[in-house]
């Protein structure tokens, strides 16, 4: 069982996976060391994982592949599914269809 810390309260050393990716580190396949529990009212605690910083290895340089899949996947979401065209933002899921499809009354 890792370790629970409470909100703030961890010890030097520990990361979550977000503050290890702003120190350019990723986990690198190691187990989790502790929880963190954040408490909130009438709901159960929101808890993060923490990682060891020492243990953590470097993020994996973007490969041009890797650069071109991304690109691809972010043209799909500005694409409007409805009249083909880049909305120039990503669409809103809730919509469906870029904004000014959604405002025009359909025929």
């Amino acid at each position: 069982m890792a370790d629970v810390y409470r909100w703030r309260l961890a010890p030097d050393g520990l990361a979550t996976r977000r503050q290890l990716r702003a120190l350019g580190l990723r986990p690198g396949g190691q187990d989790v060391v502790a929880e963190l529990h954040r408490p909130r009212r009438r709901r159960a605690p929101l808890v993060a994982y923490l990682y060891r910083v020492d243990r953590a290895k470097p993020v994996r340089p973007m490969t041009p592949a890797r650069t071109a899949a991304l690109a691809a996947a972010m043209r799909a979401r500005r694409t409007c599914p409805t009249c083909r065209t880049d909305a120039g933002y990503c669409i809103p899921r809730s919509l469906g269809m870029c904004v000014s499809c959604h405002d025009t009354p359909a025929a």
